[in-house]
């Protein structure tokens, strides 16, 4: 009970280390290799996406989504604005315009109604989408496909938080043109680094794979006439990936029982509201995350971390972040009045109970 209570850390299935072994046996460390196979296969069965593409982050991932879309110099890229730089920074890499949108109440993601009437104002017309499913929750992305195939804006989902969310029973990440997932370190599964990137277009994921490798040529030497990446996964990380696509189902129960003790623990609390899910939406619950009507939760994360318990603001919007003071936005305050009175506790799966009513105590010490 005393032990330092961590927002996310990575939680070990416990095969990790034979898998490990098999790639040093084989001496396939370096990127790619059997185990890069089997986890891109992993992710292909648990998602139901039938193509996809191990990266060395989402991040990487992203860009490849957008190379291959063919976005580029002077393009306007909508995009979520409240959520991680990562989700973004990739736009600015391929040379194009971010133009955020901001979320809505029901969701805290992406505004369908302001996702059209950012694609109606925009000074040209838009050439891709990239709508994060924030904390684990799906965004209503069937309203916001349907606005997207409406104007031929290519539609890339950041599920980087969200693997095993659903919404209508159908994965997070294979509703628009490309998905991205992230293993990185405090993932609901980590490799300690890595992405994936997934499609149903199965050439645009050979294109992306080709970009991923240092767009070399098919020739004995190597030959390069476009721009690549070293983009790929490594086999050592893929077997870590392998053993953590097989605990999916049970992390999931696990941060969903997380979530409802906390909401148990809050009961009697009117001051605290947790991030809701839309009709349809099962999340995953990679952080609980809660807003406070009067307490600063900048007073509640100190208190928190004076008792070893790690917290996190929530995200800071894209449009607020300097990076981007000259970017268009379509705003209505929702991500504004999120970051400014919400908090994400910590959601460890091997977190128990206790470990939950230790942190709502300490949270309710400020709140009283």
């Amino acid at each position: 009970m005393s032990g330092r209570l961590f927002l996310s850390p990575p939680h070990m299935s416990g095969n990790e280390q034979a898998y490990i072994a098999e790639v040093f046996e084989s001496n396939y460390i370096a990127p790619l290799g059997p185990m890069v196979e089997r986890f891109e296969a992993a992710v292909r069965d648990a998602t139901g996406a039938p193509h996809a593409l191990a990266t060395s982050s989402g991040t990487a991932a992203l860009h490849l989504a957008l190379r291959v879309a063919g976005v580029g110099e002077g393009d306007i890229v909508l995009a979520s604005t409240f959520t991680f730089i990562g989700s973004v920074s990739s736009i600015l890499y391929q040379g194009a315009t971010p133009l955020f949108v901001d979320s809505d109440t029901r969701s805290w993601n992406l505004d369908p109604a302001l996702l059209e009437a950012a694609v109606e104002t925009a000074p040209k017309p838009p050439k891709a989408l990239i709508v994060t499913h924030l904390y684990g929750q799906c965004a209503d992305m069937e309203a916001i496909v349907q606005i997207c195939r409406a104007h031929g804006i290519v539609v890339i989902e950041d599920a980087a938080e969200s693997l095993g969310a659903t919404l209508n029973g159908r994965q997070s990440g294979t509703f628009g043109d490309f998905g991205v997932y992230s293993f990185n370190g405090n993932k609901i599964l980590s490799t300690s680094g890595g992405g994936m990137l997934v499609s149903h277009d199965e050439a645009a994921i050979r294109k992306a794979m080709f970009y991923a490798t240092q767009a070399k040529e098919p020739y004995p030497w190597y030959e390069h006439k476009e721009l690549g990446y070293n983009y790929r996964m490594s086999n050592v990380l893929a077997a870590i990936g392998v053993a953590q696509m097989e605990v999916l189902p049970e992390r999931v129960e696990k941060r969903r029982q997380i979530f409802e003790w906390y909401r148990e623990a809050f009961a009697d609390v009117d001051e605290a509201a947790f991030m809701p899910e839309i009709e349809g939406a099962r999340g995953n619950r990679w952080l609980t995350t809660l807003t406070f009507g009067r307490a600063d939760p900048e007073k509640v994360r100190l208190h928190l971390e004076s008792a070893n318990i790690e917290s996190r603001p929530l995200w800071k919007p894209m449009h607020a972040q300097p990076l981007f003071a000259d970017a268009p936005a379509v705003l209505s305050g929702v991500s504004d009045d999120l970051f400014a009175r919400g908090l994400c506790l910590p959601s460890g799966t091997q977190m128990e109970e206790a470990d939950v009513r230790r942190v709502a105590a300490k949270v309710k010490e400020v709140l009283s």
